[in-house]
């Protein structure tokens, strides 16, 4: 496949990272009527994404898909630009000024800006590129105008051999404050890392804490951790304990400004992948899309409560909900991590794992990780527990063949639109519309642009039912190998709830 090969030069950039922007409206004027209207949703104005350092392999060959969706409302200015985190200098004062003088010598401890990467033409169309071996950056990146509602990247990279061989996938993240992992490890066999990236001008201070299966691991030096602005820092999990656990929850907090958090799990047998955040700790959760030939499931829980959480386990099949044989029901204990061996859950048909307290609700994080393949050719990736698709998700960096696309809806059948994009190179957009009973899983092949040149897009897009929810699988076999690599799809939040302005501000400034 052709793709533009990216010039991944260190540098920062100041960025406003901002989710999206609303107008104010103006106070109710005296006797008038207060009662709140309805907010309009409206396309977000701006939006950041940032996307880890994809590997340190020699060997790593990393992909990069840039996707904004077309979205009414938004007008025609804009634009989308990632660009190449850096560390600042160990040896630069922070401030950029010289020792003794007080005054900036213009070097300020980091290198100038590189220039952007993965800039867009116009929504709907993506773009691509590659970069290999171990020194590929992180990115930070913006968007704005018609470029930010669901603005969408995809990091994908093929390892050939080594701890973490096979397919890694992840979709750049919005930065933020709190993040759950539940499913990493410090196992002899596993080397799994926390990227944290920092987007803002100033630094951000970060506490990572450890959950194992008695409960927090004590550790002084995951406090306090300083991300330099612009920058990324990855941080070893082995470095913050002595504690060989198989199964950890990891919980990163920001005490000060924001960053974008992703666990990198890599085995030296079963190969490796991204561990993306878990939805928010929720009393039902909903972990959809588990390949239909995994050899091996295991399910990853934990509760921030100080109570115990009871969950019925069940899985959205194409028939409808199952309950797993021996496996009804699931303890987590309060602040300790429970593990669950599920084996070949799936047993050949598309599965979703749907997770419902039998009593009272108990918030908790979980997470899959999922085993292809048999002997020494296994191939392992994470599901964490997924936000509902809302009002359109985006799956970027598709090429037609090796995709596989999946929806369950739980709780009530559900009309879904599902759209594929212009090829990167060329082709045609075509959309298709499936219905998904109730309580089922459906793995679809994707619709495939007419004409395709390139990798493509999907987005999905419920049109009537009930809460939808999907995950995108993208395999790639290599030497026996099934590599594969799943990403959940969340609602891309690229709309914001505006309240209508009671008055036209224009005529009130004389």
């Amino acid at each position: 496949m052709n793709r533009t090969t990216l010039s991944l030069i260190a540098g920062t950039t100041a960025l406003a990272a901002v989710t999206g922007f609303a107008a104010l409206s103006a106070p109710d004027a005296p006797g008038t009527d207060t009662a709140a209207k309805a907010a309009a949703q409206l396309p977000v104005e701006r939006t950041s994404l940032l996307c880890p350092a994809p590997s340190t392999s020699d060997l790593a060959e990393t992909s990069y898909t840039s996707f904004t969706p077309v979205t009414k409302g938004t007008g025609s200015g804009g634009k989308a630009e990632l660009r190449a985190a850096t560390e600042e200098s160990a040896d630069a004062p922070a401030d950029g000024k010289e020792e003794g003088t007080g005054k900036d010598d213009g070097k300020s401890g980091k290198d100038k800006p590189g220039e952007p990467v993965l800039t867009p033409k116009e929504p709907g169309k993506p773009v691509t590129g590659d970069s290999s071996g171990g020194d590929a950056p992180a990115l930070v990146g913006t968007a704005d105008g018609r470029f930010a509602p669901g603005w969408t990247v995809q990091e994908t990279t093929e390892v050939a051999a080594g701890t973490g061989r096979g397919l890694q996938g992840v979709n750049c993240t919005a930065p933020d404050t709190d993040f759950w992992f539940p499913g990493a490890g410090t196992d002899a066999d596993r080397t799994d890392y926390v990227h944290l990236t920092n987007p803002d001008d100033s630094a951000a201070v970060v506490d990572i804490e450890l959950y194992g299966k008695d409960g927090a691991l004590k550790s002084a030096v995951g406090e306090g951790i300083t991300v330099p602005p612009h920058s990324s820092e990855p941080v070893l999990l082995s470095t913050l304990t002595d504690e060989r656990q198989t199964d950890l929850t990891v919980h990163v907090n920001v005490r000060s400004g924001r960053v974008g958090a992703a666990v990198q799990a890599l085995d030296d047998k079963l190969g490796g992948d991204w561990l993306a955040a878990s939805a928010d700790p929720s009393g039902s959760l909903v972990l959809p899309g588990i390949p239909k030939d995994a050899t091996s499931v295991r399910l990853v829980a934990f509760t921030p409560a100080d109570a115990d959480a009871d969950l019925k386990v069940r899985l959205a099949s194409p028939s409808g909900l199952i309950t797993p044989a021996g496996q009804e029901t699931v303890h987590v204990k309060g602040g300790m991590t429970t593990a669950v061996d599920l084996g070949d859950v799936t047993r050949g048909e598309a599965g979703s794992l749907v997770l419902t307290p039998t009593d009272r609700s108990v918030p908790v994080v979980a997470a899959l990780r999922v085993v292809r393949g048999k002997g020494d050719k296994q191939e392992t990736a994470f599901i964490p527990a997924s936000r509902p698709v809302g009002t359109r998700a985006t799956s970027a960096d598709n090429s037609g063949k090796d995709s596989t696309l999946s929806l369950t809806a739980p709780t009530a059948a559900a009309k879904v639109k599902v759209t594929a994009s212009a090829g990167s190179e060329g082709g045609t957009p075509v959309s298709k519309t499936y219905t998904i009973k109730a309580g089922t899983t459906q793995d679809i092949e994707p619709p495939v642009p007419g004409g395709l040149k390139g990798t493509y897009a999907l987005t999905v897009e419920p049109v009537s039912g009930g809460p939808v929810y999907g995950a995108r699988t993208l395999a790639a076999t290599e030497g026996g190998v099934p590599a594969f690599t799943v990403q959940t799809l969340p609602d891309d939040r690229g709309t914001v709830a505006v309240p209508e302005a009671d008055e036209d501000l224009s005529v009130l400034q004389k």
